[in-house]
């Protein structure tokens, strides 16, 4: 075997791996990774991809942690879609900004009306969701994908610490730790912060501005003097030149 077609058959083994990892990967999933923060609120997407070639996805079921429950769940519309929110009964109230909650959002349905996901496109459907829970680092959501051809993909299958990817993982989101409190008192620091520092790069550059002002008038009113010394002595000069003559 010569070396081209060695490298032919190297890149399509290349190729092959690509492919089946993008296929490994193309399912629902929920962004941002890793970017959502723990007592919060944030605005999550549920992303969607068409894995069939012969089929357009046309409804999208998400069911909520019933471990964590979330009171605060808005969807953004979306076009060529109907969204349903559906709330159950908790068991235990929660405690939300000094109000007892006593039921949550366990579900939430898009269903096709006019718009689709055809095959090699994806769609993301926007969800506003909170308090995020502070006594966990993550939540999952089970998914389950319809197609208009009747198939259902059933995006439901938990990570197992240790194990391979399952075939059919549900999508997850993780929490990290909250980088200030509740009202975002680090960031308004840090806006405080940048604040301080503007005004004081004003102040220098104003005072910088201000003493090169200065030396530029000083050296103005210098030279203004020198001219009339040489203007006062040429009219001397002139005066003295015209007596000689007369003289």
């Amino acid at each position: 075997m010569n070396v081209s077609r060695i490298a032919l058959a190297g890149g399509v083994a290349a190729s092959t791996v690509l492919i089946l990892a993008g296929t490994a990967s193309a399912h629902v999933s929920v962004q941002p990774q890793g970017e959502a923060a723990k007592g919060g609120y944030a605005v999550i997407n549920f992303k969607v991809p068409n894995e069939r070639d012969n089929a357009s996805t046309t409804k999208l079921e998400v069911n909520f942690p019933a471990d964590h429950p979330l009171a605060s769940v808005m969807p953004q519309p979306v076009p060529g879609w109907d969204v349903e929110v559906t709330k159950s009964k908790l068991a235990k109230p929660l405690d939300m900004h000094g109000k007892k909650i006593d039921e949550a959002v366990s579900k939430v349905t898009w269903t096709a009306d006019g718009g689709k996901i055809e095959p090699g496109r994806f769609q993301q459907f926007p969800l506003s969701v909170g308090q995020l829970p502070e006594d966990a680092d993550q939540l999952v959501f089970k998914a389950v994908q319809t197609y208009d051809n009747k198939e259902v993909v059933r995006w439901i299958e938990e990570q197992k610490e240790g194990a391979e990817e399952p075939e059919s993982p549900a999508p997850v989101l993780k929490l990290t730790a909250a980088a200030g409190d509740a009202h975002g008192a680090t960031a308004a620091s840090g806006s405080d912060s940048a604040d301080k520092d503007a005004t004081a790069g004003h102040a220098k550059d104003g005072q910088t501005t201000a003493a090169a002002s200065s030396s530029s008038d000083t050296t103005a009113r210098v030279l203004g003097i020198v001219g009339i010394v040489i203007g006062v002595a040429g009219v001397a000069f002139g005066v003295l030149a015209g007596r000689r003559r007369i003289a």
